[in-house]
């Protein structure tokens, strides 16, 4: 693996040496504000942009947010975007990962990703007439068929261009996946290990 990485640290872009996007910690609404204010400052200057990230999780549609800003300002600005994980890429810090192109993915030797499927902590009360508690049912349903659907589209943007199969990813989602940056440099889930 030594040969690899150092063959990998050489051919990065300064922007994952010096990211000019750096966020850390549980992905919230004042960590998307946060992110929002440093796009913001790096889209003032020119060439890639690096996107630095240490997380354990988080809200999963602020990071399909985080990765729809991203790649909407780098398809009109024509700007490279790369992703540079350190120490614990877990949970919704994973769906921001998946939004890079492979080739634009770089982790760091003490790297730890986290795959797992997304969860829903919710109660569903019942009360009332029938045919109101029928819709709730049936809201519900759809909402969960709905986040379903989006996971999926999730792990398929993950394993694109990779050596992990969609099936594959979504058998081993089901427990919670931990994946070391050697594993995941010979899966190919990353570029390179830095």
């Amino acid at each position: 693996m030594d040969a690899q990485i150092s063959r990998t640290a050489t051919s990065v872009p300064d922007c994952l040496l010096r990211p000019q996007i750096r966020m850390s910690g549980l992905l919230t609404d004042n960590k998307y504000l946060d992110f929002q204010s440093q796009l913001d400052n790096a889209l003032n200057g020119e060439g890639p942009i690096g996107i630095e990230l240490t997380t354990t999780g988080g809200d999963a549609d602020l990071a399909r947010r985080i990765c729809m800003d991203i790649n909407l300002f780098g398809e009109r600005l024509g700007r490279e975007f790369w992703f540079i994980g350190k120490t614990t890429v877990y949970s919704a810090g994973m769906t921001i990962l998946a939004g890079f192109p492979r080739k634009r993915r770089f982790i760091t030797r003490d790297c730890v990703l986290l795959i797992h499927e997304r969860h829903l902590d919710m109660s569903l009360q019942l009360s009332g007439p029938l045919p109101s508690s029928l819709q709730q049912v049936q809201e519900m349903e759809h909402q969960l068929k709905t986040g379903i659907e989006i996971e999926r589209e999730g792990f398929e943007m993950l394993c694109r261009d990779t050596g992990v199969g969609l099936d594959e990813c979504i058998e081993k989602a089901r427990t919670s996946w931990y994946v070391k940056a050697d594993e995941a440099l010979k899966l190919r889930l990353v570029e390179g290990v830095l």
